[in-house]
């Protein structure tokens, strides 16, 4: 029977991933790979060896009706991105739009995300928050960070190593230096970070030293 599932890759560590999930890839017909090259470390590592084609931001548009095509005449295809949850700051969204509207069956396991371990660790409130994700780069920047800044939820989002020096500087302009952060680098990875205080605190930290990994920002709301 015809199905998509989405299916959540480890974030760093390979053991972080479910037997489900495991057993969702040694069945289906294709695997979907952001980079197919990521993703074979992954199939290597639990002995699963079935196709494997490449489904990202660059050539969604383009493989999509081919891909729902195969889908409708019977296909099971589990879909994964590098690391994580695909449709969350990653490839996804469009291919589980169209197969809802074709009646195509859309199935996503439970796994890991970074956002959540980040969060929970944080030690910032957790009760209500607002993922965001990876902030403009210039169109919209300004209008976003002025509407955030009086939020009183606290705010997540990715960033990019090379930027979070940037990013953390337009935060204590728009939030102000005292705003609570926690800056969560390499989660599940040997070297593993969680640089915690203030927005200047945690600037500070990360102003004068090479930033490496996988980036997650947490921030306190404007009530904090």
């Amino acid at each position: 029977m015809s199905k998509l599932f989405i299916v959540p890759s480890p974030i760093g560590n390979l053991a972080d991933i479910t037997y489900r999930a495991v057993k969702v890839l040694e069945e289906s017909e294709l695997i979907l790979a952001e980079d197919t090259r990521t993703s074979a470390v992954l199939l290597k590592h639990y002995n699963i060896n079935k196709p494997l084609t490449p489904y990202h931001q660059h050539n969604e548009h383009k493989v999509l009706q081919h891909l729902l095509q195969q889908l409708q005449a019977g296909k099971t295809m589990a879909l994964l991105t590098d690391a994580g949850t695909p449709g969350v700051s990653d490839p996804g969204f469009l291919l589980v739009r169209e197969c809802i509207r074709a009646g195509v069956p859309v199935e996503c396991l439970p796994g890991a995300t970074a956002f959540v371990p980040a969060l929970v660790v944080s030690g910032i409130p957790m009760n209500r928050f607002t993922f965001e994700g990876f902030l403009p780069l210039k169109k919209g920047r300004h209008t976003l960070l002025t509407a955030l800044s009086q939020d009183e939820r606290t705010i997540v989002f990715y960033e990019s190593p090379q930027r979070l020096v940037k990013t953390l500087e337009d935060l204590i302009q728009y939030f102000g230096a005292a705003r609570p952060c926690c800056v969560c680098r390499e989660l599940s990875k040997m070297f593993e970070e969680h640089a915690r205080g203030s927005l200047e605190e945690v600037h500070a930290h990360f102003k004068d030293k090479g930033v490496k990994g996988e980036i997650v920002v947490i921030v306190g709301g404007s009530s904090s």
